[in-house]
């Protein structure tokens, strides 16, 4: 018999405030454990992180792992039968599923592709007729090119998929925009969401308490990056039976701070806030300061693969170090940098014809970057404890982009 913590429910607690700010420090109480925000996720799309073990997700002092609804769709019956992500996947914390409202957007007006947060004259929604995920006000037809598999998933399928799954937390199902889209579609698309949040709550409701465990839901913000369309929104979240809140959208990077306060401002102060798909340190730093308690993306794993390695002075390309003797970054707390591994060291192992060496590389630069953005996560938990935050954030930020 599984033993599950927290008397088996779901709940927040605020420990203290940023003065005259929105941000705090708290902690989540889900049945699979403590989440002490701010807090990174890391992302396990398919119930993983690539390259890493659940082992190494502990050795980086991980706390929580974020994974996708909509590409666990297929396995979600043999994941129940587990008895949930956190059993199946063996990482054994508290667990989110995202409902796959990014991929309403990325096979659809996106057709695949990230929108750039810093890019918006380039953006060019995919024409109609070539798109792999059609909107409708029951919810979204996919055609998946992986697969090649056609699906349908409204809000109520949605739910069913994740309750099946059975992460801690839930995403409500919602329509992501793209940059393209004008403001009258995201009014019409915002619309739809709000429909979609009450049919998700009304279906995660009926199965919530499915695998023995309370499972819980937090709705999703859209609007765009017009203030009266987040202030509305948000007020209407608000009066809904969420157990926290999603915050999403595609907006301009400078937009963030400002989005956040809209939104925020507007929320229950006594709901977790998480803001979904961002990791660079000045996104975090501003979402903590904002009130967002919970973030996740892709991009420190991915730029890992890539050669791209994060240190407290800023990121660099490993390509440039070849027979550097120096750490990944002096005074890093990562297992790799503990380790002695040099940047000349992982430079070859990446830049290796042998498989087993890149996959080695992999897996040491993706743990230093994900350790690096945990550690700055717990290091602003500690400063809003101690009452410094301001000056933390500052000379971080100050550190890392020499500014």
């Amino acid at each position: 018999m599984t033993e599950y913590k927290n008397n088996n429910t779901f709940s927040f607690e605020i420990v203290k405030k940023i003065p005259g700010k929105l941000g705090r420090a708290g902690i989540i109480h889900t049945p699979h454990g403590d989440i002490k925000t701010p807090a990174f996720m890391c992302v396990g799309t398919k119930g993983e992180v690539r390259f890493l073990s659940m082992q190494d997700l502990h050795a980086i002092q991980a706390q929580a792992m974020l994974s996708n609804g909509y590409h666990l769709r297929n396995v979600s019956e043999e994941i129940q039968a587990q008895k949930g992500l956190a059993a199946w996947s063996g990482w054994n914390g508290p667990t989110l599923t995202d409902s796959g409202g990014f991929q309403v957007m990325s096979l659809g007006s996106g057709l695949g592709k990230v929108v750039s947060m810093d890019r918006e004259k380039e953006v060019i929604n995919t024409d109609p007729k070539d798109r792999l995920a059609i909107v409708s006000e029951d919810g979204v037809q996919f055609h998946d090119p992986f697969t090649d598999q056609d699906d349908f998933i409204g809000p109520e399928e949605s739910m069913q998929i994740q309750c099946r799954i059975g992460a801690d937390i839930h995403m409500a199902y919602d329509e992501l925009t793209s940059l393209a889209d004008s403001y009258e579609y995201n009014v019409e698309a915002l619309a739809r969401t709000e429909r979609w949040a009450l049919r998700s709550l009304a279906e995660h409701k009926k199965h919530r308490d499915d695998l023995g465990y309370r499972q819980s839901l937090y709705g999703v913000l859209q609007g765009g990056r017009w203030e009266d369309l987040r202030r509305s929104t948000a007020q209407k979240f608000a009066k809904m039976d969420f157990d926290g809140y999603g915050l999403g959208g595609a907006f301009l990077k400078e937009s963030l701070g400002e989005i956040l306060t809209w939104c925020c401002e507007e929320l229950p102060e006594n709901k977790p806030r998480h803001l979904l798909g961002l990791s660079h340190p000045d996104d975090i730093l501003i979402g903590v300061e904002m009130g967002a308690d919970t973030f996740d993306c892709v991009a420190p794993t991915r730029e890992a693969r890539h050669g791209r390695i994060y240190t407290t002075h800023g990121y660099y390309s490993l390509s440039k170090f070849a027979d550097s003797e120096e750490l990944l970054d002096q005074g890093c707390d990562c297992p790799v940098c503990k380790a002695g591994w040099t940047r000349g060291q992982l430079r070859a192992l990446m830049k290796s014809e042998k498989q087993e060496d890149k996959h080695t590389y992999y897996n040491l630069a993706s743990m230093h970057n994900l350790r690096f953005i945990i550690r700055l996560t717990e290091q602003a938990r500690q400063a809003i404890l101690d009452g410094t935050y301001a000056e933390f954030k500052e000379n971080f930020l100050k550190n890392y982009y020499h500014r």
